[in-house]
């Protein structure tokens, strides 16, 4: 027992590694600067942030079966390679001026790397932590979201003091020796191994979770449930990611925010990213995933209804904050969210094929809310689309309760058929 890791420095590993690949959200902060600097236009630029989002979600979906099979530290080192390698490019593409470069390296290359270290450390912190599903998930993907905190206000002043392309080799390199440490320390807990609360009743914790079956990746597919949580993701991702894509020039057209202002909210918004993970999914373990997804829906719904009028920009800000804290929480929850409805025997293949909605939402939010705004000079119209889709995602997340509620009575029949006989 000697050699067995500890937990919590597992846990430190992985935010050691989503605190660097989360510094994608801070790409808003690099949108003016690279526009100024070649001409191009928001469009453009916006489009290699969902580049990334997009290989993110697409090498997450592909890679699940390969992080089990070859283990975390493997993962994490093709991750800390791609992503390191990736930044670095993206410098040389502003260099020399091609914007299909920083496509390149930056969405691509950094993508592939943004997806790999993302599920890489999840699935190892779900075994080392069997007896708090939501906040090992919390934990695993709190890191990602508390990264633009961080990043944000440092890419602002290096982008001022040594230019676009440093910046890009500064960031790429100091990430990559940060990924490559945590990477070396990542590794799955022994076969049979538990905590030593769990041990003193091995049975009771087997038969807590409560789980509604236990599918296969495969079988997940195929039930209403699996798209129904999919649609959920996509929804609460499209809206939140493209709020984040153009934050920084958003505060500056509707609520006056100054550049520097709205680079230091872009940070702040990493800290409530990152507490609404950590947050929403520790209260999910208490009322319940499903009740969670309908406050996400509730409390989005009025908030961009009220977001394009107001113009104060202390509540302009706190109302971001809040869209910033669901958006993070569905992230973090959804893993817990598919334990529940699908059990634990394929829980990364499946929470991968899951991810394929923020590569669909990375491409859709961002390039949606730039086409609008350059056609209509105006954010308004996105943001009320975006109230209609919340509508939709709220009633999704009740008729969810419908199927749940079916599959536990028919559950309970099962059990008391099997008591009687």
């Amino acid at each position: 027992m000697g050699k067995t890791k500890n937990r919590w420095l597992i846990a430190a590993a992985a935010v050691g590694i989503h605190i660097s690949i989360g510094s994608v959200y801070s790409w808003s902060v690099f949108t003016n600067p690279l526009k100024d600097k070649h001409g191009w236009d928001l469009s453009a630029v916006s489009l290699t942030f969902s580049i990334a989002i997009l290989f993110l979600g697409l090498s997450a979906a592909f890679m699940g079966h390969f992080v089990e099979r070859y283990g975390p530290r493997k993962s994490g080192i093709i991750a800390s390679l791609c992503f390191g390698i990736g930044l670095i490019g993206a410098g040389f593409a502003d260099s020399i001026g091609s914007l299909y470069l920083l496509y390149f390296f930056y969405g691509m290359l950094g993508g592939i790397g943004l997806g790999i270290g993302y599920i890489t450390p999840v699935s190892s912190l779900v075994k080392w932590f069997p007896d708090r599903r939501g906040l090992a998930t919390g934990l695993a993907i709190m890191g990602f979201g508390f990264a633009s905190l961080i990043a944000s206000p440092i890419i602002a002043k290096l982008i001022t003091n040594v230019g676009i392309s440093n910046t890009f080799y500064l960031l790429g390199a100091v990430y990559f020796v940060i990924m490559i440490l945590s990477s070396l320390y990542l590794a799955p807990p022994e076969e049979g191994w538990m905590p030593a609360g769990m041990k003193e009743d091995e049975k009771k914790a087997e038969n807590s979770s409560g789980d509604l079956a236990q599918l296969t990746a495969n079988e997940a597919v195929k039930t209403i449930r699996f798209w129904a949580l999919w649609a959920m993701l996509f929804i609460n991702v499209t809206c939140g990611i493209a709020v984040i894509s153009v934050a920084s020039p958003m505060a500056q057209d509707i609520a006056g925010l100054s550049a520097a202002a709205a680079a230091t909210m872009v940070g702040i918004m990493g800290l409530f990213n990152g507490f609404g993970r950590i947050g929403w999914a520790s209260i999910s373990d208490y009322i319940g995933r499903p009740n969670v997804y309908t406050i996400f829906f509730i409390l989005q719904t009025v908030a961009f209804l009220l977001l394009p009028n107001v113009t104060n920009a202390l509540l302009f800000q706190i109302i971001i904050f809040v869209i910033l804290t669901c958006y993070g929480g569905g992230f973090a929850s959804i893993p817990a969210y598919i334990g529940d409805l699908f059990g634990t025997k394929e829980l990364g293949a499946i929470h991968g094929y899951i991810l394929t909605a923020w590569a669909a939402a990375g491409l859709v939010g961002p390039l949606v809310v730039s086409w609008i705004r350059e056609t209509t000079d105006s954010y308004s119209l996105t943001l009320y689309i975006f109230v209609a889709a919340f509508v939709v995602a709220l009633i999704i997340s009740l008729l969810i309760r419908v199927n749940i509620k079916k599959l536990r009575m028919k559950m309970d029949n099962h059990s008391s058929e099997v008591v009687n006989h």
